[in-house]
């Protein structure tokens, strides 16, 4: 019985599938699963170890190449494993050598990817050597760029290694590659905004601004776009090159903020009473702990307006804290309203008087037919 099972395990074992005998198929099969074991042994053991190892030394940059190297180590078993199948199948296709190859080259630029991550700490303390007030912006900017230039390198080694030759791809593009520099015309001025943006050091992250109909707070600053965070907590994403070429108004940048109003009184206040009302808000204001002394202050009886006599008003709070602002403004209203109460006069409010000089003694209503 078991001379007549052998010989059928054996033919079925045999059996050819694409090509390939299906005996190969099952070590291939098992050859990859070890390798798949093995990077959980490599992991559990291997780099637990080490982790365990540079945690107790006094300088970081141990533990930082160790994150930059684990995943490309973890993964380079599953690339070796499909090396090792393909070797086992017999497959000597030219595509799956160039996959192999392919393979390799992502884990090489995967590695300086990951360096960029690790590292970006150090970049921002690099970057603080070009001014402090930059550091995030400068650096979320190289960090962004070296990115992109890494993916870009990338793509193009991949390319040639595909047997594309990449300077003779370009160059044949022609018109289509004058279409592609047209397109990439926002993109590059988009860019050189981004530039302009921090060379002028006209805003940073973190600051309130206001650009074009854009107001919000800044949350980020890209390479082709700037993000804006509404007050009603949308988020807004402005081209770098809309931002270089309008006026930036930037709220977080002032120690002060402006409080300009008129009030308009009664017209049966007396003039004497105007005067007191005028000087008393004046000498107010001189007195208010919330007021910018260094900055300019104008109280005046300004005009003769249609249903009220007009007080102008013009000064500045010493914060630029909205809460605070308007905490201070509110005060000031209601001292206002205090003086104006306290001489015996009344806030005007829109009205017209009709004067007749004369009444007829009798109105006759003229019926018609």
């Amino acid at each position: 019985m078991e001379k007549g099972i052998l010989p059928q395990i054996d033919q079925i074992l045999n059996q050819v599938v694409l090509g390939t005998p299906l005996y190969k198929w099952a070590l291939a099969v098992l050859i990859f699963l070890l390798f798949l074991f093995l990077r959980k042994l490599f992991t559990a053991i291997i780099i637990n170890s080490i982790r365990a190892v540079v945690s107790r030394t006094k300088t970081t940059v141990d533990d930082k190449l160790l994150r930059v190297i684990e995943s490309p180590l973890r993964f380079l078993f599953v690339v070796i494993g499909l090396w090792v199948v393909i070797d086992i199948l017999g497959i000597q296709a030219e595509i799956a050598q160039h996959f192999i190859r392919s393979m390799f080259i992502i884990l090489v630029f995967w590695i300086f990817y990951n360096s960029v991550n690790v590292f970006t700490d150090d970049v921002y303390k690099f970057t603080q050597k070009f001014g402090k007030e930059l550091a995030k912006e400068v650096g979320s900017f190289l960090i962004k760029a070296t990115k992109s230039f890494i993916v870009v390198i990338a793509f193009l080694a991949v390319l040639q290694e595909w047997g594309i030759n990449v300077t003779a791809l370009i160059a044949s593009l022609g018109i289509g590659g004058l279409a592609i520099a047209l397109a990439a015309k926002d993109t590059a001025a988009n860019l050189f905004g981004g530039l302009t943006i921090l060379a002028d050091k006209s805003l940073k992250i973190g600051e309130w601004v206001k650009v074009g109909s854009v107001e919000g707070i800044v949350e980020d600053l890209g390479m082709r776009t700037t993000k804006i965070r509404t007050f009603e907590k949308s988020l807004v994403t402005v081209p770098n090159q809309y931002i270089a070429n309008n006026p930036i108004e930037n709220f977080s940048r002032r120690d002060v903020r402006r409080i300009k109003m008129t009030i308009g009184i009664v017209y049966d206040t007396p003039g004497e009473t105007v005067k007191k009302i005028v000087e008393e808000i004046r000498q107010m204001l001189k007195e208010h702990p919330g007021i910018s002394k260094e900055q300019t202050m104008l109280v005046f009886f300004d005009k003769f307006n249609d249903s009220s006599l007009d007080i102008f008003i013009y000064t500045f709070t010493n914060t630029a804290n909205w809460k605070e602002y308007m905490a201070i403004k509110e005060d000031i209203n209601l001292k206002i309203m205090e003086i104006v109460e306290r001489n015996g006069s009344a806030f005007a409010y829109p009205s017209q008087s009709i004067y007749v000089e004369k009444l007829p003694h009798k109105l006759e209503f003229i019926k018609e037919d």
